[in-house]
């Protein structure tokens, strides 16, 4: 298999001095987003996962990094993490997945599929209540037509024009 450069996101567990940034980038090149809590890169591997592998073990001693992913979606739609667990957290889910009957990373996988989702159901339920609670007031009519204006963006002004 041919190394391919990937794409990588560092998200940080806390934002970076401006000193541990250049430290961080003369063991590594990475471009910092405004708040130096989030970090691209990329990296030449045969996968995405030894990429992740490869970019952790370089900055780890630099780096309080939470989570690696890679930045483009595989061809299933998909986003690798890459993730160091605390060593009890790492055995609780190795025991947890050993029960399930599945790979830590496939249990790990699962959990968050189910997180999203019920997070997804959250929000759900809780937008169709605001939208509820506005029809109590108001014509479903006149509830689309402030929703339209609210998403609609504000018309340029010029010179002479007036609101």
């Amino acid at each position: 298999m041919t190394a391919r450069h990937h794409a990588l996101e560092v998200t940080l567990t806390r934002p970076l001095t401006p000193g541990e940034l250049h430290r961080a980038a003369r063991a590594w090149p990475l471009a910092a987003d405004p708040t130096r809590r989030r970090l691209m890169t990329v990296c030449r591997a045969p996968s995405p996962g030894r990429a992740a592998r490869r970019l952790r073990h370089r900055l780890d001693a630099h780096l309080p990094i939470d989570v690696i992913t890679t930045h483009y979606s595989d061809a299933h739609g998909r986003l690798l993490l890459n993730v160091d667990l605390p060593s009890a957290a790492d055995s609780a889910l190795r025991a947890a997945a050993r029960r399930a009957r599945h790979t830590p990373g496939r249990h790990l996988e699962l959990a968050l599929h189910r997180a999203l989702a019920d997070h997804a159901r959250r929000e759900n339920h809780r937008v169709e209540t605001a939208v509820r609670h506005l029809l109590d007031g108001t014509t479903p009519a006149r509830l689309l037509a402030a929703v339209a204006h609210a998403l609609t963006p504000p018309a340029p002004q010029g010179p002479g024009t007036t609101e």
